[in-house]
């Protein structure tokens, strides 16, 4: 089954000033993408896994990358590289969504004890070129563990998750 990825991150902000007879405007707009096609190469990727999670209060969970995790489909999903991952915390939230460290950590992409803090409403997005083969390796047992945890013991945490990788 082939998989298609397009990944991308938008930056849109305006400045304005006024001054005695004009208004200044300094307008920015960038968009960072990369198009993937389906294979395990350059620029390709087969493997996709998209969810909507809950983690109680204070709870953690491990997703694992290397046959922990299935597809929409109900196969089960191994990642030997990501290429992509993009995390956003509901904006509903009370408590942030911690992502990283952890028992046999992925720690290619946030070391082995780096974390990311997702406010509510916050949101994180990596992706590997379309010229990258690597993206970020997976190690089966020892290094294929991203830890998720609700950051405190008041309320239930709800995220958004999408990973797409190859499966060589």
């Amino acid at each position: 089954m082939p998989v298609i990825s397009d990944f991308s991150l938008t930056a849109s902000v305006a400045q304005t000033k006024a001054t005695d007879f004009t208004l200044t405007t300094d307008p920015l707009s960038r968009i960072w993408s990369t198009h993937l096609e389906s294979g395990t190469g350059a620029g390709l990727a087969d493997k996709a896994f998209h969810d909507q999670r809950t983690l109680a209060a204070s709870a953690t969970e491990d997703l694992d990358l290397a046959g922990g995790l299935t597809d929409v489909y109900g196969a089960s999903i191994t990642f030997v590289r990501i290429k992509g991952l993009f995390v956003v915390a509901s904006a509903a939230n009370t408590n942030n969504v911690i992502l990283g460290a952890g028992t046999n950590p992925w720690a290619t992409l946030l070391t082995a004890t780096g974390t990311v803090t997702l406010k509510p409403g916050g949101a994180c997005g990596f992706f590997a070129g379309s010229g990258d083969a690597v993206g970020w390796p997976v190690t089966a047992a020892t290094g294929d563990i991203l830890k998720v945890a609700n950051s405190a013991g008041s309320t239930s945490v709800v995220y958004d998750v999408v990973i797409v990788g190859c499966s060589a």
